[in-house]
Parts: structure tokens; sequence; C-alpha cells
């Protein structure tokens, strides 16, 4: 196997960034690729006019590309925040009000992964208070994304990077996904499986792909050190895919990285031309 047996798509919130966000869909697929993922990309706002939304739908299909992954509303994210819904007060309330926002934009281009990113420990509140929080969004959450045809991720970040996000290894996030499954029934939640997050871990990936392959729902990928492209560190990216396909994954394999210093589209001379569009 190689890079070629995998369904790649580009996420337009790390990469094509220096170009506005409405050009980024057409800038994918002139390198090749038919197939996106979004950040929340209205960090001031879970509920943007709709005028927007259709914006984006419209850059969307315009340039004849899938949204395949979209994240909740998760606050000042690229920034200090990594997610509002653990969060109490505002940020909890902010994240109640996108989700049927994100749910209806999902189905409306035709996404069916809604990412739903935990939220930070806040200083003087208590953990479980936190945690009791989390669950009840979850579950509204999970039942929105399952009315309109999609799953939800839970996704596990990486402590260097993330020290106050309680969810920095694979089991505490397949943990969540197992409680969030348990309160529905829906079985709609899965694992986000980030090699690059779960490396920074310290993490044994063969180990966490045989044990968790089966509850995974969306990967995405950059090497590691740098979080560049494949290539760029030592982590031996195309062997991790290859035990996941083998392991019976068959979804996408979202490309999260940092371009570097060049342009965006200069840095995925690592993929050939041919293995870039979605099969």
């Amino acid at each position: 196997m190689g890079y070629s047996d995998h369904r790649f798509d580009v996420n337009l919130s790390i990469l094509f960034t220096e170009l506005p966000l409405l050009e980024r869909p057409a800038a994918a697929a002139a390198a090749g690729f038919t197939a996106v993922e979004l950040w929340w990309p209205w960090i001031e706002t879970p509920t943007p006019d709709q005028s927007e939304l259709d914006a984006l739908k419209k850059a969307l299909d315009d340039a004849g590309t899938q949204l395949v992954g979209l994240n909740f509303y998760a606050g000042q994210l690229p920034g200090p925040d990594r997610g509002a819904l653990s969060v109490p007060g505002e940020e909890s309330d902010r994240f109640r009000a996108n989700i049927e926002v994100a749910a209806d934009f999902a189905a409306s281009v035709g996404c069916k992964a809604l990412n739903a990113l935990y939220g930070n420990r806040v200083e003087g509140v208590d953990a479980q208070i936190q945690d009791t929080l989390a669950l009840e969004n979850l579950v509204l959450a999970a039942r929105a994304a399952d009315r309109v045809g999609a799953i939800l991720l839970i996704e596990a970040l990486n402590k260097p990077e993330s020290p106050l996000y309680p969810l920095v290894s694979a089991p505490s996030a397949i943990e969540v996904v197992d409680k969030v499954n348990q309160a529905t029934g829906l079985g709609n939640t899965k694992f986000l499986l980030d090699l690059y997050h779960l490396s920074m871990n310290g993490e044994d990936l063969d180990q966490v792909i045989d044990a968790y392959a089966d509850k995974t729902g969306h990967v995405q990928i950059a090497d590691n050190p740098g979080r560049g492209a494949p290539g760029t560190g030592d982590l031996g990216l195309e062997a991790l895919l290859d035990r996941l396909k083998k392991a019976g994954y068959e979804g996408w394999v979202g490309l999260e990285y940092k371009p570097g210093e060049r342009p965006s589209a200069e840095a995925f001379d690592w993929l050939d031309q041919s293995a870039r569009a979605a099969k």
C-alpha cells in the first residue's frame, strides 16, 4: 500500500490561510483536491448571518469541493481556546447556539462529520462540573448530528501545545466517545484520531490504531516534529496510514499541517497529483 490508497482532504483552516476563506476551496481544487474540511470559520460568532453561510456553500460548490468535516464553534481557534462546550457560562451558551446552525450548514453541503472540541479546564471550576456540562452539550450535538445523518467527533489534542485541555490521550477521548454513545444510544459518536497530536503525547501509535480503529470516524495527519507536511519530520505516516487501512479504517484523512514558509499550493509535493482527488 501507499499514500495513493487513502482518501485525503485538505484542512482549509491551516492550509491556504494566506487567502480569504471564500477563495480557499478553489485553491484546494486547483491543487488537485476535491475534498476539504474546516474549523468553525467564524471565530467571533456561533451564529453568522445566513448570507455568510450561503457564500461559503457557494464557494465550496463552485470549486467542486466536498466538505467532509466541520468543527462546531470552538472559541478563539486558532488562538488560546480549544473548544467551548465544557466552559460554563457564555462559552457553553455559544456552543449550544451553534449546534443547530452547524448541523444545518453541514446538511446543506452534504458534510457527514462534525467535530466538537472539548474546551480547556477553567481555573477555579471543579473538573466534574465541566465534565457534566460537557456530556450534556455533547449529547445535544450528537443528536443534532444524527438528525442530519452525520457523526460526532471527539478529538484528543496534545499536552505540550494544549496544557489546559483534558483530552490529551487516545484513551481519554475514547472514554468520552463511549459515554456519549451510552447516553444517546445513537452510536454516532466517534474518535478523531490525529496522528500528530498523539505522537506529541508520546503514545504508541501502532497500539492506538490497533485498539481504536473501529471507533475512529476521522483521521488527521501532520509530521512531527514541526507539524509540517509528511516527510518533513520522522513520523512514518505512510506506514501508519497503511496500518489504519489494514485495521479496517476506510474514512477520510485530513491534511492538517503547516505549509511552512512556502505558499500552501507548494506544500503537497509528497503526494502524487493522481492521489489527490477523492476516490
